[in-house]
Protein backbone atom coordinates (compact mmCIF):
# COMPACT_ATOMS: atom_id res chain seq x y z
CA UNK A 1 0.00 0.00 0.00
CA UNK A 2 1.63 3.26 -0.90
CA UNK A 3 1.88 5.91 1.42
CA UNK A 4 3.15 9.53 1.29
CA UNK A 5 4.00 11.43 4.57
CA UNK A 6 4.66 15.08 4.91
CA UNK A 7 6.41 16.59 7.98
CA UNK A 8 8.20 20.23 8.49
CA UNK A 9 5.04 22.33 8.41
CA UNK A 10 4.62 24.89 11.16
CA UNK A 11 4.29 28.93 11.97
CA UNK A 12 7.46 30.74 10.46
CA UNK A 13 7.82 34.71 10.43
CA UNK A 14 7.78 36.59 6.94
CA UNK A 15 11.68 36.03 5.95
CA UNK A 16 12.30 32.21 7.43
CA UNK A 17 12.67 29.05 5.95
CA UNK A 18 11.02 25.53 6.63
CA UNK A 19 12.16 22.52 4.75
CA UNK A 20 9.42 19.91 3.99
CA UNK A 21 9.80 16.55 3.81
CA UNK A 22 8.01 13.37 1.73
CA UNK A 23 8.60 10.51 2.83
CA UNK A 24 7.11 7.47 0.76
CA UNK A 25 6.20 3.62 1.57
CA UNK A 26 4.90 1.03 0.00
CA UNK A 27 7.01 1.57 -2.94
CA UNK A 28 9.87 3.03 -4.59
CA UNK A 29 9.34 6.78 -6.17
CA UNK A 30 13.07 6.86 -7.46
CA UNK A 31 11.96 6.44 -11.24
CA UNK A 32 8.73 8.78 -11.09
CA UNK A 33 8.15 12.10 -10.82
CA UNK A 34 7.21 13.52 -7.62
CA UNK A 35 5.43 16.92 -7.06
CA UNK A 36 4.84 19.70 -4.58
CA UNK A 37 1.02 21.31 -4.26
CA UNK A 38 -0.35 23.83 -1.91
CA UNK A 39 -4.04 24.76 -1.45
CA UNK A 40 -5.11 27.83 0.44
CA UNK A 41 -8.00 28.78 2.19
CA UNK A 42 -10.70 29.15 -0.43
CA UNK A 43 -8.44 28.12 -3.40
CA UNK A 44 -7.18 25.80 -5.94
CA UNK A 45 -4.77 23.40 -4.98
CA UNK A 46 -1.62 24.83 -7.16
CA UNK A 47 1.42 23.12 -8.09
CA UNK A 48 4.46 24.33 -6.33
CA UNK A 49 7.84 22.09 -7.76
CA UNK A 50 8.10 19.13 -9.15
CA UNK A 51 11.23 16.72 -9.64
CA UNK A 52 11.41 14.35 -12.68
CA UNK A 53 15.02 13.46 -14.48
CA UNK A 54 16.07 17.20 -13.06
CA UNK A 55 13.89 19.70 -10.58
CA UNK A 56 11.34 22.62 -11.55
CA UNK A 57 9.66 25.34 -9.47
CA UNK A 58 6.91 27.52 -9.95
CA UNK A 59 7.82 30.79 -11.01
CA UNK A 60 6.34 32.27 -7.75
CA UNK A 61 8.52 30.47 -5.39
CA UNK A 62 11.88 30.33 -8.33
CA UNK A 63 14.45 31.14 -6.34
CA UNK A 64 13.08 31.11 -2.76
CA UNK A 65 12.14 27.28 -2.58
CA UNK A 66 14.42 24.21 -3.98
CA UNK A 67 13.33 20.80 -4.78
CA UNK A 68 15.28 17.84 -4.17
CA UNK A 69 15.13 13.81 -3.54
CA UNK A 70 17.26 11.17 -1.78
CA UNK A 71 16.12 8.20 -3.54
CA UNK A 72 18.56 5.85 -0.75
CA UNK A 73 15.81 7.03 1.40
CA UNK A 74 12.69 7.42 -0.63
CA UNK A 75 12.30 10.81 0.29
CA UNK A 76 11.54 13.91 -1.61
CA UNK A 77 11.77 17.64 0.03
CA UNK A 78 11.37 20.99 -0.25
CA UNK A 79 13.46 24.09 1.39
CA UNK A 80 11.31 27.03 1.72
CA UNK A 81 13.25 30.35 1.83
CA UNK A 82 12.06 33.86 2.14
CA UNK A 83 8.90 32.49 3.29
CA UNK A 84 5.81 35.35 2.22
CA UNK A 85 2.78 35.40 4.13
CA UNK A 86 1.02 34.62 0.65
CA UNK A 87 2.81 30.98 0.90
CA UNK A 88 0.77 30.30 3.73
CA UNK A 89 -0.86 27.07 2.65
CA UNK A 90 -1.34 23.65 3.37
CA UNK A 91 1.28 21.79 1.35
CA UNK A 92 0.60 18.30 -0.42
CA UNK A 93 3.41 15.52 -1.35
CA UNK A 94 2.13 13.88 -5.26
CA UNK A 95 3.72 10.75 -7.00
CA UNK A 96 3.11 10.80 -10.38
CA UNK A 97 3.20 6.97 -12.01
CA UNK A 98 4.20 7.75 -15.29
CA UNK A 99 7.59 8.35 -17.13
CA UNK A 100 7.93 11.28 -17.64
CA UNK A 101 11.08 13.00 -18.12
CA UNK A 102 9.50 16.50 -16.65
CA UNK A 103 7.43 16.74 -14.04
CA UNK A 104 3.69 17.48 -14.78
CA UNK A 105 2.26 20.80 -13.22
CA UNK A 106 -0.62 19.65 -13.34
CA UNK A 107 -2.53 17.65 -10.02
CA UNK A 108 -4.79 15.12 -12.64
CA UNK A 109 -1.37 13.67 -13.25
CA UNK A 110 -0.07 12.77 -9.84
CA UNK A 111 -1.81 9.56 -8.66
CA UNK A 112 -1.03 9.29 -4.95
CA UNK A 113 -0.97 11.93 -2.26
CA UNK A 114 0.13 12.66 1.20
CA UNK A 115 -1.99 14.14 4.02
CA UNK A 116 -0.61 17.53 3.88
CA UNK A 117 1.08 19.55 6.08
CA UNK A 118 0.30 23.14 7.32
CA UNK A 119 2.68 25.68 7.02
CA UNK A 120 1.69 29.46 8.16
CA UNK A 121 3.77 32.33 7.82
CA UNK A 122 2.69 35.48 9.91
CA UNK A 123 3.75 38.96 8.71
Amino acid sequence: QVQLVESGGGLVQAGGSLRLSCAASGGSFSNYPMGWFRQAPGKEREFVAGIAFSPYETDSVKGRFTISRDNAKNTVYLQMNSLKPEDTAVYYCAADLSRRLFPSTSKRDYSYWGQGTQVTVSS
